[in-house]
């Protein structure tokens, strides 16, 4: 498919058409990837995984012992 780019402020804007947008996920404010390799422009979504990240990176010397604050908060029973 043939697309052209459009000015916008003193950027250049390019227009993705609804079905590819749909497939691939994305949406008004979606985050993308761009990267120049040999002369091309690649453009991928940036998948929004900052729970999996920030889990990923638990391990012994940040993970902490459970709290016991002593008292039960709104109606639950331990």
């Amino acid at each position: 498919m043939t697309v052209s780019l459009k000015k916008w402020g003193n950027s250049l804007a390019l227009r993705i058409p609804k079905d590819m947008a749909n497939s691939l996920d994305i949406d008004n404010n979606s985050l993308m990837e761009l990267d120049i390799n040999d002369g091309v422009l690649t453009l991928r979504p940036k998948k929004n995984n900052l729970l999996e990240t920030l889990v990923s990176q638990i391990n012994n010397e940040n993970l902490h012992k459970e709290i016991d604050t002593g008292k039960s908060v709104g109606n639950e029973e331990w």
